[in-house]
C-alpha cells in the first residue's frame, strides 16, 4: 500500500464567500505541486469549514522517480568561454563526462547527460507544504502575527501527516510563523473545543464528527436544506429556495441546528420582497411560504452553530427580536417612501453621479425619456407611457428602502408607482427595464416595459462607449457585455425587428456578444461568422439567417450544394487572381453550350430572385430554400461541363455564371466562412 497524505490548515473563522474557492485552489496547488515534483498520486480531496481548510491525497509513492535528462550543447571546436559555460550550465566538471553526438546537418555536437536522483516524498512535502501556505491566493489576505506571512485568518494550527495506512504515520516537520506542523487539529469551538488527533484522513473525519464537526460543505448544505424542509412541512409550509443563502449558511456553521421562528403577522403588509431581503440580508435566515396558498408565512427558519441546553428558545428568540426590530425599520421606510410621490424626488437625482464623465441620474433620465420615445412606436409602445416611464426610471433610487437594500432598485418603484396610481403598464417598466440581468432572468415582454429596458442599455453602452471606457479582457468594470446581452435577448425573445444605428466599434461588440449567446444555443461558430458583416444591425435578422442556414445545412442536400459551391468558387477565385479581375456581367446565353449550363444559368436567376423577394419580406426560411433548389442543377454542371474550356469567350461566359452562383448564395451568407 501506498502513504497518503492529511493537510490542514487550522485558523479562525474563514468568510462563507471564500470557503468553496479555497478548498479547490487548495485541491489544484498540491495537485500541481506534487506533479511538478515528481510524485503521482491516486485521488486528491479538499474541505473547508469556518474554522479549517484541508486536503488528502491517497497513493503518494514513497519517494519521487529518478530521472535523466539530456542538455544540449554547443558545436565540437567551439571556443573554450563557450564550451566552459555549457560545462558549468550542465554540472560538468570537464568535458570527458560530456557525450558527443553527431547530427548529418548539424554536424558533432556535445550532450550532458544530467541523473537527477529521487527523492524521499517527506523531502518534497516539506517543502511544497510551506510554500502552498506562504503563496495562498486568497486575494486580500491579512497580515498577522511578526513575520510576513499574510493568511485570511489567524492561523492557529497545522496538520501535515504522510504515512502508509495500517502504520504510525510521520509529520510533515515545518514551521510556519511560530506554528509547528504536528497531527493534531481541534474541535468545535463551543461544543468540543478539546484537541483531537489528525493522523489518517477516516480517523480524522471521524474525530471530527465526534467533536461535531461536519466536514464537507455540501454535507452541512444538505443537513441544513432537509431538516428546513421537514420542519417546514410538519407546519404546513414550504422553504422559499435560495441556493446562495444556502451556501452562505454552510460555511458560518460546523454543526448546522435548524430551528424555527415567527415574526409579528402585521409586517406580512410589507411587500414579500422586502421581508424576505430584510431576513436574508441581516440575519441569514430562509423565508418560508403557506403550503396551501402560497403566501409568504410569518415564520423563518434559522441555522445555529450549537446545540442549545434549552432546546435554542433564547436563540430563536433573539433571532425574532432582531429580525422584528429589522422590519420595524423596513416598514418606517415602505410608509415613509410612499408619503412622497415619485415624480417630487426626481430633483434629488441631481445630486446622484452616474459617472464623473456622464454626468448625474437626473441627466440621465433626460436621455432615456427622449431616447424611449423614439424607441416607442419602433416596438409598438405607447410614447406618452415609454416616455413617463422613462422620467420615473430612477426615482426609486432615492427612497429610502432601496438606499437600503439597493438590490430592490426598480422593484420599490413598481410598488410605489401602483401604490401612487400610476399605469400599471409605466409601474412594470419601473421594475423590468433592469432586467435580464443574467442569463437566466426573465425578459421585459410589454411594449412600454422593453422601449425603457432598450434605452436604459443602449444610452449605457452609447454612453461609456462614447468616453472610452470598453470591456478588455476580463475586466469588465460597468458590466457593458450584461447590458449588451440584455439588448439582443430582449430583441430575440420578442422577435423585434430593431436595426441598431450606433458607431461601427460598438455594433461589432454586439456582433461579438451575438456570436457568443448564438454559440452558447448550439449554433456553429462558422455560420455566425457567414451571416454577419461589419454594417449588419439587424440581430433578429442575423439570427434567422443562422437558423435557416443550420437547418439547410443538416440535410445531405445542404452539404452537396455546399460541396458545389466550394469547387465552384475554387475555381473562380483562381482565375480571378491569375487574371487580375473579377467576371462580372450578364452571361451570354448563345454560349451556353450543354443541357447542364443552361439548367444551372436558369436555376440561378430563380433563385436570386426568390431569394432577394424573400429576404425582403424577412422570410429567411424561403430564401434558403431558394437556394436549395440549385442542389442539383450544381452537381449536374459540374459532372458535365469543364469551365476552363480552351475556348476563351465560352471560359469567361462559365466564369461569369459562377460569379452568379456566389452572388445569388452570398445573399443570405457568406459561404466561404462555412466550415462543415
Amino acid at each position: 500500500m501506498m502513504p497518503e497524505l492529511l493537510f490542514e490548515i487550522f485558523c479562525e473563522e474563514i468568510p462563507a464567500r471564500l470557503q468553496r474557492r479555497a478548498a479547490n485552489d487548495l485541491k489544484r496547488l498540491l495537485g500541481d505541486a506534487l506533479v511538478k515534483n515528481g510524485l503521482s498520486y491516486g485521488s486528491i480531496a479538499a474541505f473547508v469549514t469556518p474554522r479549517r481548510l484541508c486536503v488528502t491525497a491517497t497513493d503518494i509513492p514513497a519517494r519521487s522517480p529518478d530521472t535523466k535528462e539530456e542538455r544540449k550543447g554547443p558545436r565540437v571546436g567551439v571556443p573554450e568561454k563557450a564550451l566552459a559555460g555549457f560545462l558549468r550550465g550542465a554540472g560538468l566538471s570537464s568535458v570527458e563526462e560530456a557525450k558527443i553526438h553527431t547530427d548529418p546537418k548539424k554536424g558533432e555536437y556535445y550532450v550532458a547527460i544530467i541523473e537527477n536522483k529521487g527523492a524521499p516524498a517527506q523531502e518534497i512535502l516539506a517543502s511544497i507544504l510551506p510554500e502552498i501556505i506562504q503563496n495562498f491566493p486568497w486575494g486580500k489576505p491579512m497580515a498577522w502575527g511578526s513575520g510576513n506571512l499574510k493568511w485570511v485568518r489567524p492561523i492557529r494550527a497545522i496538520v501535515a501527516s504522510f504515512g502508509v495506512p495500517n502504520e504510525e504515520p510521520e509529520t510533515i516537520g515545518f514551521q510556519i510563523e511560530g506554528i509547528q506542523s504536528g497531527q493534531t487539529s481541534f474541535g468545535h469551538r463551543f461544543l468540543a473545543p478539546g484537541p483531537i488527533v489528525a493522523k489518517r484522513f477516516d480517523d480524522y473525519c471521524q474525530a471530527l464528527s465526534e467533536a461535531k464537526v461536519v466536514l464537507d460543505i455540501d454535507r452541512r448544505m444538505d443537513i441544513v436544506k432537509t431538516d428546513a424542509e421537514h420542519l417546514a412541512f410538519a407546519r404546513g409550509l414550504e422553504v422559499i429556495a435560495d441556493k446562495g443563502l444556502l451556501e452562505e449558511v454552510a460555511g458560518l456553521v460546523e454543526w448546522p441546528v435548524v430551528m424555527m421562528g415567527s415574526y409579528d403577522k402585521s409586517y406580512l403588509d410589507l411587500p414579500e420582497e422586502v421581508i424576505i431581503a430584510t431576513i436574508k440580508t441581516n440575519q441569514k435566515c430562509f423565508c418560508l411560504r403557506d403550503s396551501s396558498t402560497g403566501k409568504l408565512s410569518n415564520h423563518f427558519i434559522l441555522t445555529s452553530n450549537a446545540i442549545a441546553s434549552d432546546g435554542g428558545k433564547v436563540i430563536v428568540a433573539g433571532n425574532e427580536r432582531v429580525i422584528e426590530a429589522r422590519l420595524s425599520d423596513a416598514m418606517f421606510f415602505y410608509k415613509n417612501d410612499l408619503s412622497q410621490p415619485l415624480e417630487e424626488r426626481l430633483p434629488k437625482l441631481d445630486e446622484v453621479i452616474f459617472h464623473k464623465k456622464l454626468g448625474t441620474q437626473a441627466e440621465r433620465v433626460e436621455r432615456l425619456i427622449k431616447l424611449a420615445g423614439e424607441i416607442a412606436p419602433v416596438v409598438g409602445a405607447d410614447t406618452g407611457d415609454a416616455k413617463r416611464a422613462a422620467k420615473l426610471a430612477k426615482a426609486d433610487l432615492v427612497t429610502e428602502m432601496v438606499f437600503e437594500f439597493t438590490e430592490l432598485q426598480g422593484l420599490m418603484g413598481r410598488y410605489y408607482a401602483l401604490a401612487q396610481g400610476e399605469k400599471p403598464e409605466v409601474a412594470t417598466a419601473l421594475e423590468m427595464h433592469y432586467k435580464p440581468v443574467g442569463p437566466s432572468d426573465e425578459v421585459p415582454n410589454e411594449p412600454v416595459s422593453i422601449a425603457v429596458a432598450l434605452a436604459d442599455k443602449l444610452d449605457t453602452l452609447s454612453g461609456f462607449w462614447a468616453i472610452d471606457e470598453k470591456p478588455t479582457g476580463s475586466r469588465d468594470p460597468f458590466a457593458l457585455r450584461r447590458a449588451a446581452l440584455g439588448v439582443i435577448r430582449i430583441i430575440l425573445e420578442n422577435q423585434l425587428t430593431f436595426p441598431l444605428e450606433v458607431e461601427p466599434d460598438l455594433l461589432a461588440f454586439f456582433h461579438d456578444r451575438l456570436k457568443v449567446l448564438l454559440r452558447d444555443t448550439g449554433a456553429a461558430h462558422d455560420l455566425v461568422d457567414a451571416v454577419i458583416s461589419k454594417d449588419s444591425n439587424d440581430l433578429l435578422e442575423i439570427s434567422r439567417r443562422v437558423a435557416a442556414l443550420s437547418t439547410l445545412l443538416n440535410t445531405q442536400s445542404g452539404q452537396s450544394l455546399l460541396a458545389g459551391y466550394r469547387r465552384g468558387i475554387n475555381i473562380l477565385e483562381a482565375e480571378e487572381k491569375k487574371s487580375g479581375t473579377d467576371f462580372d456581367g450578364p452571361v451570354d446565353r448563345t454560349l451556353l453550350a450543354s443541357e447542364e449550363e443552361t439548367a444551372l444559368a436558369d436555376s440561378v436567376v430563380r433563385a436570386k430572385e426568390t431569394a432577394e423577394k424573400s429576404i425582403s419580406e424577412n422570410n429567411y426560411e424561403a430564401a434558403v430554400s431558394a437556394l436549395a433548389t440549385l442542389r442539383e442543377p450544381v452537381d449536374a454542371f459540374f459532372e458535365t461541363v469543364l469551365v476552363n474550356d480552351p475556348d476563351p469567350a465560352v471560359r469567361k461566359n462559365r466564369l461569369k455564371l459562377l460569379t452568379h452562383l456566389r452572388a445569388a448564395m452570398h445573399q443570405v451568407a457568406d459561404f466561404s466562412k462555412v466550415s462543415s
